[in-house]
């Protein structure tokens, strides 16, 4: 037997257990989920599974609840994806500069993200519900102490991303602290003497020297606020309950969580397929087209 052909032979022999896995568990159901969701499916047994061709796909785009979800989804992921990345940019630039305890800092602004969704939802909601109204009452300041945030469909989209900023800016965080870290400190020091102030250095030096990791940041940030589901459930389970186009909806009841809903609490098995496959393609497109934008603009950098 030929080198070349042992090497590829061992290749796929160690190769070959992780793609199986990854066949039966991701790729089989995927495409099982495309058949079921053209389907009246029930997953119920005994009871026929009938063909409805895109029959669910017209009744989710004419759904006002799922379009409400869709709205809510992509403004809360905009906002999300603009506040942890730049929360996140200003912690990596604190704990990167010469100051005292910056190793405590970057622990501490690391750890919200070790919190399991559903813990750290309970305890932003205990925030939201006690602690703001009495710091309110503390300092006398009637509009604070009567800040019924969770309550208020206006303000409940901001108690989300506060709480999901919180727990995901550390994580972001370190991935610049690591971009940072690798800037030349001979370029800065070279524009310092040309004259530059911070900001110039920022925007002609740090900025360009870095775009890889917003690159990277923007995709982790936009994918997981698309997926948000725990801190929702935990938060607000989806409430409260807001008017859109005549009909009471969910005011956080995002794709992921109306997915659910759709599937395990009004039984709808083969609709709620039919969103989740449509949610795929969503998410698919709105990543795939942020890292081309963001890989256009590192070339041109």
């Amino acid at each position: 037997m030929k080198r070349q052909t042992k090497d590829k032979l061992v290749f796929w022999l160690f190769l070959s257990p992780a793609l199986i896995s990854f066949i039966i568990v991701v790729i089989v159901p995927f495409f099982m989920g495309i058949y079921y969701s053209m389907t009246d499916w029930q997953a119920v047994p005994g009871i026929p599974v009938n063909w409805v061709g895109l029959g669910n796909y017209r009744s989710m785009f004419s759904d006002i609840k799922f379009q409400y979800s869709l709205f809510r989804t992509f403004t809360f992921t905009l906002i999300s994806v603009i506040t942890i990345n730049l929360v996140a940019l200003i912690f990596a630039f604190l704990v990167t500069r010469e100051i005292k305890f910056r190793n405590f800092f970057r622990a501490g602004f690391f750890i919200p993200n070790l919190i399991g969704g559903l813990v750290l939802g309970y305890i932003w909601q205990f925030i939201f519900k006690s602690v703001v109204p009495q710091i309110g009452g503390s300092l006398g300041i009637d509009f604070i102490e009567n800040l019924l945030i969770l309550a208020n469909p206006d303000l409940t989209l901001i108690g989300l991303i506060t709480a999901y900023t919180w727990q995901y800016a550390g994580y972001i965080m370190m991935i610049y602290v690591a971009a940072l870290l690798n800037v030349p400190q001979e370029l800065l020091e070279a524009s310092e003497i040309d004259g530059a102030n911070s900001w110039h250095k920022f925007k002609s030096i740090t900025m360009p020297m870095i775009a890889q990791a917003f690159t990277i940041t923007s995709f982790l940030t936009l994918v997981t606020s698309f997926k948000q589901y725990d801190i929702i459930v935990a938060l607000t389970n989806g409430g409260p309950t807001d008017i859109f186009k005549g009909e009471v909806v969910n005011s956080t009841e995002m794709l992921a969580v109306h997915i659910y809903n759709v599937a395990f609490k009004y039984n709808n098995m083969a609709e709620g397929q039919a969103r989740a496959v449509i949610f795929f393609l969503i998410l698919s497109v709105v990543s795939i087209a942020q890292v081309y934008n963001n890989k256009k603009k590192e070339i041109e950098m």
